[in-house]
């Protein structure tokens, strides 16, 4: 069972889903390396989860519509046949969303003492 959160973005009246927070902490934690398939590759090494990587680049490109990431080009290089990546990094706007969604997410799991948080 998942449990799914939509995050209200009051300043700017944006909604923020559940994949989309996914994908803004990813581009946090992966920092300049964080492109379409190495957030593709660190979400299945972290969370077992498969991702998509249409969907992955469709949700970057909303973020970025919606201020909260932001891209470049990076060179071409030849194992890739000459392409260029698309890097993304955290706005400013970006590092607040997720520092408030942490916050909301503690608040809630304080309020369940049942179920104490494990640190491994």
């Amino acid at each position: 069972m998942f449990i799914t959160f939509t995050f209200y973005i009051q300043m700017g009246k944006t909604y923020l889903g559940e994949f989309e927070e996914l994908m803004l902490t990813m581009v946090g934690i992966l920092k300049e390396e964080a492109y379409g398939n190495a957030i593709v590759q660190e979400v299945k090494e972290q969370l077992d989860r498969k991702l998509n990587l249409s969907a992955v680049h469709v949700t970057l490109y909303r973020l970025e519509d919606k201020g909260l990431v932001k891209s470049h080009m990076g060179g071409a290089t030849s194992e890739r046949g000459g392409r260029r990546k698309r890097y993304f990094e955290l706005t400013s706007s970006g590092i607040s969303v997720l520092q408030v969604l942490q916050e909301q997410r503690l608040k809630l799991w304080k309020l369940m003492p049942e179920l104490k948080i494990a640190r491994s």
